[in-house]
């Protein structure tokens, strides 16, 4: 599994986004749909900041000066998402380019009051802004990790300016993008906007928030320099890029719950086999004590999140609820799976049984579980104990 981690202590930002990933191993000729589709460049370079070197990305727009912010005009929502749609990207980059700019947007028409196709774009909506965005989706979907993470973020302090004047650090827009991101922050260490909208919108898009590294081999370490040039830190975003052996598939659910205080067995036992036909991962019933000392029961169910409100649908449906509660964006590590045929023999004559195999992404085998129905099935036919048919078909597959 590849695992690619940011270390944000002082900020993140989309310049510094672009120069992490191109130091710890992007390739920057990935960029080259948004050089096709907006009149920019991507100026590379090797900078100092606090004595450590650092990879410096600028967008560079024809008839603007280099260190200029904002080039190009500042659009509404509706034409940046028009604009991305037009390029030429892969369709999971366009994706979640447009999910990150969809956080923007929401984050802006919040703090200001409008409504998303109303928002209007300044900084974020600039051909520079537009290029961090997509470019960043470009990199790391060259680097392609399994699982990306970060450490807490620094927001830094003090008062920043934005299109509507100064306020104090963080700004509402990063506060609000703040709300839906997995990652945690922290103050300071120095009394400037050091997570800026277009940092925080990318960060919540792609990175699971973490603690601490997570322990992996390291291949590759890259540092993106930022803006601003501090006498006793690095004003730098790191990234790295390494493996883990042996891991398990990170896969984003959503939580479903409700509780229950009136549905019979009947329903509650076949809610298995209905919230699976809706897409369900998993569905768990566990008893409770409500209101008035009443017994009830817990129903928690995984979805994916593109198949949440089917399942919620149905789960409204079945049961009768009035609400079902949803934590959204939360992650489970799942084991790969796959089924394998065992055949028995039992006086002469041949049965099959499926088993399921569970390994890592490795392929490493730590568990194997034949299927209880064909291994009842079995049992029946040949009057052994089904525990024996388990035995006998997991045994097959194991050897």
């Amino acid at each position: 599994m590849t695992v690619l981690a940011f270390d944000g202590r002082t900020g993140a930002s989309g310049d510094m986004l672009l120069g992490a990933l191109v130091a710890a191993g992007a390739n920057p000729d990935a960029l080259a749909p948004v050089t096709d589709a907006l009149d920019v460049a991507f100026d590379v370079e090797r900078v100092t900041r606090a004595s450590l070197s650092a990879t410096k990305v600028t967008v560079t727009a024809a008839g603007h000066d280099h260190e200029a912010e904002g080039h190009g005009p500042h659009r509404p929502y509706p034409e940046v998402v028009e604009i991305v749609e037009e390029m030429a990207l892969p369709a999971a980059v366009r994706e979640r380019a447009l999910s990150a700019f969809e956080r923007l947007g929401r984050a802006e028409a919040a703090a200001h009051g409008t409504d998303l196709s109303e928002t209007a774009f300044h900084e974020v909506g600039a051909d520079d802004a537009i290029a961090d965005v997509v470019g960043t989706a470009l990199l790391i979907d060259d680097l392609d990790p399994d699982r990306i993470v970060t450490t807490p973020v620094a927001l830094g302090g003090g008062e920043a300016e934005f299109s509507h004047g100064s306020y104090p650090v963080p700004v509402p827009a990063v506060t609000e993008i703040l709300a839906d991101a997995d990652f945690e922050t922290r103050g300071g260490p120095e009394d400037v906007e050091l997570l800026t909208p277009t940092g925080a919108a990318l960060l919540a898009e792609f990175a699971e928030g973490v603690a601490h590294l997570p322990e992996f081999d390291v291949d590759a370490t890259g540092y993106g320099a930022g803006g601003r040039d501090f006498a006793d830190r690095p004003n730098v975003l790191r990234a790295l890029v390494g493996t883990v052996e042996g891991g398990l598939t990170d896969e984003e659910v959503v939580v479903l719950e409700t509780n229950l205080d009136d549905a019979s067995p009947e329903v509650l036992g076949d809610l298995q086999e209905s919230l699976a036909a809706a897409g369900a991962r998993d569905v768990s019933v566990a008893p409770l004590t409500m209101k008035k000392s009443r017994p009830g029961h817990l129903v928690t169910v995984l979805a994916r999140p593109d198949d949440a409100e089917r399942v919620a649908r149905r789960l409204a449906r079945e049961t009768g609820t009035l609400g079902v509660r949803a934590t959204p964006a939360t992650h489970r590590w799942v084991a790969d799976r796959h089924f394998e045929t065992a055949t028995i023999t039992v006086d002469g004559t041949s049965h099959e049984v499926s088993v399921k195999v569970a390994t890592d992404d490795d392929g490493a085998v730590f568990d194997v579980s034949a299927e209880y129905e064909d291994a009842a099935t079995v049992a029946r036919e040949t009057d052994l104990p089904v525990r024996e048919v388990l035995r006998r078909a997991e045994e097959r597959v194991r050897d």
